[in-house]
């Protein structure tokens, strides 16, 4: 399976949209926390976790 790095950002954001609109839907914490605090550091985690899962990929294939 290939990914790209235009389709890894698309299902990162739609993770991200899905889990906001969910916290937002339930009305567990106030809209603008949900959109200045949680968005953003699912956006970031998420990254990194990317980025991590690239290395570590990277890391494997080139292990015999």
């Amino acid at each position: 399976m290939d990914f790209t790095l235009p389709a890894t950002a698309g299902v990162l954001i739609a993770l991200v949209a899905v889990g906001t609109a969910a916290l937002i839907a339930s009305s567990v914490m106030p809209t603008t926390v949900v959109l200045m605090m949680v968005t953003p550091s699912m956006l970031v985690f998420g990254a990194i976790c990317a980025a991590i899962g690239v290395k570590h990929g990277e890391y494997r294939a080139g292990t015999p």
